[in-house]
Parts: C-alpha cells; sequence; structure tokens
C-alpha cells in the first residue's frame, strides 16, 4: 500500500504522515528533507542555491547519511529546500531515489508536495493536507521557540506565504492535489484529530478497493 500525502509548509503533514505509518506497519519517507538536504549540501559549500547546475550535482551526490543532519530543520535550510525544489535537474535527480523507496514492500507513506500528483500517482490513497498560513506560521513559530531558535513570527508568515507562491507557481511539479486526492483541512485539529480522519479516509479507500476487486 502507498498512501502519498501532499500539502504545504506546516501544515501538519509530516506529523499525519508518521503516524499513518506506524498505524499500518509502513516505511515513511518525508521527501522535503531530500529537498533540505541539497540544500544543506550547497549552503556548508558556499554556494549560490540559484545555480541551478549546482544544485543538480548536489542532488546527485546526496548521502543516506545527510538526511539524518539536525541542521536539516533549521529555517534557513527550509528556504534554501524550496528554492532548489523548483530546478527541474534536482526533481529528476530524487524522482527515482522516492519511486524506489515506495515500491518497496510491505508499501510507504510519502509526504511532499508533489507526490500524488508526480512521484506516486497510482497511490492507493492520497490526501492533501492544508492549513491557513497564519495557523502555519504559529506552529512554525512554536516550534522553533521549543527548539531554542529566535522568532519573529511576522517574518515567519511572510516566508510561508513566498514559499507557498513558489512552491505553487513553480514549472516543474508544482503544488496541487492530485484529482483524486481528499482534501483534509488542520487548521483547527489537533494531531490526534486530524490523524483519526485521516484513518477514516484511508480505511474508507481500502473498503472501495476490496469491494471492487472482489465484483
Amino acid at each position: 500500500m502507498i498512501v502519498a500525502i501532499d500539502g504545504p509548509a506546516a501544515s501538519g503533514k509530516g506529523t499525519l504522515a508518521r503516524r499513518i505509518a506506524a498505524h499500518y506497519g509502513l516505511r515513511h519517507l518525508d521527501s522535503g528533507v531530500l529537498y533540505r538536504a541539497v540544500a544543506l549540501r550547497m549552503i556548508a559549500q558556499g554556494q549560490d542555491l540559484a545555480d541551478a547546475e549546482a544544485a543538480a550535482r548536489a542532488a546527485r551526490d546526496i548521502d543516506p547519511a545527510d538526511l539524518e543532519d539536525p541542521a536539516l530543520r533549521s529555517r534557513r535550510t527550509g528556504e534554501g529546500a524550496s528554492i532548489v525544489s523548483a530546478v527541474p535537474a534536482v526533481r529528476a535527480a530524487l524522482l527515482d531515489f522516492q519511486r524506489r523507496f515506495a515500491a518497496e514492500p510491505p508499501g510507504a507513506v510519502i509526504d511532499g508536495r508533489d507526490i500524488g500528483t508526480v512521484i506516486c500517482p497510482d497511490a492507493e490513497v492520497k490526501l492533501f493536507v492544508i492549513a491557513s498560513a497564519e495557523e502555519r506560521a504559529r506552529r512554525r513559530a512554536l516550534e522553533l521557540t521549543n527548539r531554542g531558535e529566535p522568532v519573529d513570527e511576522a517574518a515567519i508568515l511572510a516566508d510561508i506565504k513566498a514559499r507557498d507562491d513558489r512552491d505553487m507557481n513553480r514549472l516543474t511539479a508544482p503544488l496541487k492535489p492530485a484529482d483524486d486526492a481528499v482534501l483534509v483541512d488542520t487548521t483547527t485539529l489537533d494531531a490526534e484529530t486530524a490523524f483519526l480522519a485521516a484513518v477514516a479516509v484511508i480505511e474508507a479507500r481500502l473498503t472501495a478497493g476490496r469491494t471492487a476487486a472482489s465484483g
């Protein structure tokens, strides 16, 4: 089984994906970490994040060990990931990695921005997780506060809106729900309620699939 979960930054899709993976005994991949790893590698090497050729090289050189660096979760790395993810060559370099991960038994839960539309268009279940920009900024500010990092919520909100604009309007694999994705709005939901809502959607899809197969 493959569950594709897409949505904008800080919508809650990562937390939801991890819980769903644990619940169904599936592997989990946060595809955003791959792009963060590319950005972090470029930042560490002092490269211009807008250099498409350098970004593509960094994507091809990504090592699994790169995905464990705590600096991947910094605000600067997140902003860089949004920039490099718009480079077609970077997306191409990471496409096969994600598809191979999804294809390994017993299946996977993958969250990102183009999982249901590009990476796994045949996924059994597709969710598109959203929340208001203001709520997402509040969540990100709380996350940074808990990590002891300085917080400017107004700046975070501006960054989130800028990332949304880049993600939704890029030429390659723009952020958008797949035609058969189910929308999950977490603006007013806590993590438990969002999880239960998602499980209900998944169970309904699985039941429908079994009914169709038996018919």
